[in-house]
This record gives structure tokens, C-alpha cells and sequence, in this order.
């Protein structure tokens, strides 16, 4: 393990030159991914603040010797004021897909100009709240299936290697040295030149599977039973046509077949938004099937099983 001092070292000392907002379960994966690759990172601050550093832990069930032994180490936290900002030529917004605007936001006025701004989240929506915003700056969209267990504030544990894809949405284009470091940092990840695409196909998975495991309270699993197809196939069905009138062809067969893999290769766990729901936590809903009904609405079009589910799951939340 490399030592606090090194690693101090390394970094110089100074302001990294990338910056994660959000320090969640998977901010503080990607924020793991990048140190371990060497590359300078730190968390930036919600509030102004002076430069501190932060201590973290990190360990794996996923490897090919899991250990529960925790990796340690520390990065910066970065204060909020634009002399600490400056060199910043990235920023990775790790937060819920409805923090995203009120997360940023704050920051548009003393973030360079040509920082590259790159969401990771799940569902779709913010970019196109962000993108009139940008005053120029670039922006990338990325979607990730690594899986990750938040043990305490400061403390993950990595359970699954799932598939990061990132890519290009507006705006001047990432540095082609930032994104080949993203890429080789973060394991089975890529770059690929039609983000839009995979993100409706993983808005997919997480439409079908995320409202019917909350609101039938039951693991992935169960929906591969005969009395769920008919309402995966609407979904898929609605999602499929909506997407088409954005622009975006994607494959009905292909799109079904993913959603019973996924449901097949994680039968046994919950969905973010069953444990969302149990844990009577704000979802992302209205990033998910709801965003499906909104695009609908603007094609002056009707989705009416995901409008279903995306109100029960409203009803849910309304009773916490």
C-alpha cells in the first residue's frame, strides 16, 4: 500500500487538477480508482473552506484474493473559492441524479472556463437542465454498473466490476490526455463516441427493474416470473418508442434481453430504489420512468405504463 507521504508527494501538494463532487459510495469508488492510478484528485468542498485532507477506506469483495483488509488513504479536500479552483480541469459530479443542479450550480461562477464538467449518475434529465448553463464549458455524461457498498461516511466496499461507459454530449470536448486517464484508471471502462445511446439503454434496466422490485418489495429476481413480463414489456415497449422520437434507435429485442440478464445476474440483490423506498429515502423516479413520460409529452406522445409506476413510487414517497 502506498504511504500517506508518498501519496502527499505525488500530489504535490497543490490543488488537484481534478475534482469529484459527491463523496458517496461512488464518488468515492471513481475518486479510489483515479488515486490508485496516481492521478491528482480530491473532493471538493460543499461550503467554503480552507485545504483539508480527508482519510479514506477501501476495500474489495470483487478482486481475485477479496481481503477484508482496508487500503488507506488521503486526498484533499478542496475549498470553494476560485484561487483554489483554478487549475481544476475536470470536475466529476458524483451525486443523485436530482442533486445534480442544485449540486453544480453554486459553482458555475468561480469554476474555470474551460473546466470540463462530467456527470455520473443514474437516469437522464440534468444535461439538458445544465447545458444552457454551461457558458462554454464542455460536458460529458457517463454511466457506471460497478458495484459499491457505502460502510461508513469515509468507508466503501466494491461488491461487483460492472461496465463504466463515458462519452462526449456538448461543448468543447474533454482533453484527449484526461480521457484516455479516465479510461486506464477505471476498470472496464470506455469511451464511446454516442453516450445518448447507452444511457437510454441502461435507462432501460433501471425502468424496468427499479419501480417493480420497490413497489412489489422483492429482489431482482422475482421479476423474472411470468406475472411481471407483461409489465416489462410495456415499459421497454413505451421507452423504446419515446427514444425513437428523440432521435435515438435502439434494438427492443436487445434492450429485453439485457433487462432479464441483469435480473438474472443479480437475482439475489435489492435495486437503489427498493432500498430507497425501505429506507424512506428520496428516489430518482423522476429521472428514470418519469423522464421517459416528460420526453413522451414533448413528442406529444402517451407512456402510460411508466406513468403508472412512476406515480405509485410517487405515492410511496408521500407517505414519509
Amino acid at each position: 500500500m502506498q504511504s500517506h507521504r508518498e501519496h502527499d508527494s505525488q500530489l504535490g501538494l497543490g490543488s488537484p487538477d481534478i475534482a469529484i463532487l459527491g463523496a458517496g459510495a461512488v464518488g468515492q469508488l471513481i475518486c479510489h480508482q483515479l488515486w490508485a492510478s496516481g492521478i491528482s484528485v480530491g473532493f471538493l468542498a460543499r461550503e467554503p473552506s480552507t485545504h483539508l485532507w480527508q482519510t479514506l477506506s477501501f476495500s474489495t469483495t470483487c478482486s481475485a484474493s477479496p481481503s477484508t483488509l482496508a487500503e488507506q488513504y488521503r486526498v484533499p479536500i478542496i475549498a470553494t473559492d476560485s484561487d483554489s479552483l483554478a487549475k481544476l480541469r475536470l470536475l466529476i459530479v458524483c451525486v443523485k441524479a436530482y442533486q445534480v443542479m442544485e449540486a453544480v450550480t453554486p459553482f458555475l461562477e468561480t469554476l474555470p472556463k474551460d473546466c470540463h464538467i462530467l456527470l455520473l449518475h443514474n437516469g437522464m434529465g440534468p444535461h439538458l437542465a445544465l447545458e444552457p448553463l454551461l457558458d462554454g464549458r464542455g460536458l460529458s455524461l457517463g454511466t457506471t454498473s460497478q458495484g459499491v457498498l457505502r460502510q461508513s461516511t469515509w468507508q466503501i466496499t466494491q461488491t461487483g466490476q460492472g461496465l463504466t461507459q463515458l462519452g462526449h454530449f456538448t461543448g468543447p470536448e474533454l482533453e484527449i490526455g484526461l480521457s484516455k486517464a479516465l479510461i486506464a484508471a477505471i476498470p472496464n471502462s470506455e469511451w464511446v463516441e454516442a453516450i445518448i445511446p447507452c444511457l437510454w439503454q441502461k435507462l432501460a434496466v433501471n425502468a424496468a427493474i427499479n419501480p417493480l422490485t420497490a413497489i412489489n418489495q422483492c429482489t431482482n429476481g422475482k421479476l423474472a416470473e411470468a406475472q411481471f413480463s407483461a409489465m416489462i414489456t410495456d415499459i421497454l415497449d413505451e421507452l423504446h418508442w419515446v427514444a425513437e422520437h428523440d432521435g435515438i434507435l435502439l434494438d427492443k429485442s436487445y434492450l429485453q434481453q439485457r433487462v432479464y440478464q441483469v435480473i438474472q445476474l443479480t437475482a439475489e440483490n435489492f435495486s437503489s430504489m427498493h432500498q430507497d423506498v425501505a429506507h424512506k429515502r428520496r428516489t430518482e423516479i423522476d429521472q428514470i420512468n418519469g423522464y421517459i413520460c416528460e420526453r413522451a409529452r414533448v413528442h406529444n406522445l402517451s407512456a402510460p405504463t411508466n406513468e403508472k409506476v412512476w406515480q405509485q413510487i410517487k405515492q410511496l414517497e408521500a407517505k414519509y
